[in-house]
C-alpha cells in the first residue's frame, strides 16, 4: 500500500501497535493507554451523571458530545489516541457482553429471526444504493465499496474484514472510516429525536436503528438514549447484521482472487478475514445469555450487569468523541460523505419501509 495523505487508522491495520511505541512491559503498555483511557473515563463519568440529571438527552450523547468538544479544544493529540481507541472497541464489547447476561437466549432467537427480512432489504438497499450513487458521484473502485460495506453491514468492522481481502489503499480506508464516523455521530444526534417524533415504541426504534446505523457503538448510543425496551433489540438486530460480514467477504475474495489468477499475481485466501469476521465478543454475548436462560445470574445480578453496561457504554462513546479526527473529515471532501449521506438515507428509508409493510 502506498502512502498517502491521510494516514492509516492503526485500528484497521490489524497490529495493536503503533509505530514507536511498542510496549516492552505492562508498564510501558499503562503508560501508552493511560492518557486516552484515563480522559475516556473522566468524560464517560461527567457524562453518566449528566444522563442522570437529564435523561432525555442521556449519557451515551453527552459523552459523544463532549468527546468532540474536549478534541475542538485540545486538538488532535496522539497521545490519546491508543487510549481512546481501547475505549471504543474493547469497552463497548465489555458493555455488549454485561447485556447479554440480561437476556435469555429465546429472546435473542426471536428477536434475530423476526428483524431477518428488514435486516437483508436494508443491507441490499445498501449495496445498490452505494452502486448506483457512486457512478453518478464519480466515487470508483474500493473506495466505493468500503463504503458501502460499512454503511450497510457494520461499519469500521466490516471495512476492516473488507480491507484484508482486497488489499485497497490506505487512503480509501482512510475515507470510508472517516465517511462512517461521521454518520455515526450524526445518527446518535438525530435517531432518538426522530423515533420520538414518529412515534416509535421501543421495538420499532430498535429495529430501525440496528438495521439503519453503522456502527454498534452508536446503535448502542441511540437505543440508550431513546429507552422503552429500545437497547435490547437494537444490539440483537445489530449482531445479527455484522454476521453478514462472513458471506460478503467470502464474495469479495473470490472475486479478488480470481482477479489476481487473470493479473498472474499470487491470490490470497482469505482465511484471516473469515476467521475474525465474527468477533469473539459475539460470541461471548451469546454464552453470557445462555448463562441467564440457565438461571445462573439471578434478577439482581441481571440489574447490576444492565447498570454497569450503561456506565461502560458512556466511556466507550467518550473514546468515539475523542477519536475525531477533523483533519480527515475536511480531507475527505464532499463526494464521499455525499456517498456515504445517499446509502445511510437508502438504508434508513428502506428500513422504514419494510417495518411499515409487516
Amino acid at each position: 500500500m502506498s502512502s498517502t495523505a491521510i494516514p492509516p487508522y492503526p485500528e484497521l491495520a490489524g497490529a495493536p501497535r503503533i509505530s514507536g511505541m511498542a510496549p516492552s512491559s505492562y508498564l510501558a503498555r499503562a503508560r501508552r493507554l493511560g492518557p486516552g483511557l484515563a480522559s475516556a473515563g473522566a468524560i464517560g463519568g461527567v457524562a453518566t451523571v449528566v444522563g442522570h440529571v437529564a435523561p432525555v438527552v442521556g449519557a451515551p450523547v453527552v459523552a459523544i458530545a463532549l468527546g468532540l468538544v474536549t478534541v475542538a479544544l485540545v486538538g488532535e493529540r496522539p497521545a490519546l489516541a491508543p487510549g481512546s481507541r481501547v475505549a471504543t472497541h474493547s469497552l463497548l464489547r465489555l458493555a455488549v457482553v454485561l447485556l447479554g447476561f440480561t437476556m435469555p437466549l429465546g429472546l435473542i432467537w426471536h428477536t434475530a429471526a423476526r428483524s431477518t427480512p428488514v435486516m437483508l432489504g436494508t443491507i441490499a438497499a445498501g449495496l445498490l444504493a452505494a452502486a448506483a450513487a457512486g457512478r453518478l458521484l464519480e466515487v470508483r473502485g474500493h473506495r466505493r465499496v468500503l463504503v458501502a460495506v460499512g454503511t450497510a453491514i457494520c461499519g469500521a468492522s466490516a471495512i476492516a474484514a473488507t480491507s484484508s481481502v482486497i488489499e485497497p489503499e490506505e487512503d480509501d480506508v482512510a475515507y470510508a472510516i472517516t465517511v462512517i464516523f461521521v454518520f455515526n455521530v450524526a445518527a446518535v444526534l438525530t435517531f432518538p429525536t426522530l423515533g420520538h417524533l414518529m412515534h416509535m415504541n421501543g421495538q420499532r426504534f430498535g429495529l430501525w436503528a440496528g438495521t439503519s446505523v453503522n456502527d454498534l457503538s452508536s446503535v448502542v448510543a441511540a437505543t440508550s438514549v431513546f429507552g422503552h425496551g429500545a437497547l435490547s433489540r437494537g444490539v440483537i438486530v445489530k449482531l445479527a447484521r455484522t454476521l453478514m460480514i462472513v458471506p460478503i467477504t467470502a464474495f469479495l475474495g473470490w472475486g479478488a482472487a480470481r482477479a489476481r489468477r487473470r493479473d498472474g499475481t499470487l491470490p490470497r485466501t482469505g482465511r484471516r478475514s473469515l476467521r475474525t469476521a465474527v468477533p469473539g465478543f459475539l460470541v461471548l454475548f451469546v454464552l453470557a445469555s445462555i448463562v441467564r436462560t440457565l438461571g445462573l445470574v439471578g434478577a439482581g445480578l441481571a440489574s447490576a450487569a444492565s447498570q454497569a453496561s450503561l456506565v461502560v457504554i458512556a466511556i466507550a462513546l467518550a473514546g468515539v468523541g475523542l477519536s475525531a479526527r477533523p483533519s480527515h473529515i475536511r480531507r475527505a471532501g464532499l463526494r464521499p460523505l455525499a456517498l456515504g449521506a445517499l446509502c445511510w438515507a437508502a438504508v434508513a428509508l428502506t428500513s422504514l419501509g419494510l417495518q411499515s409493510l409487516r
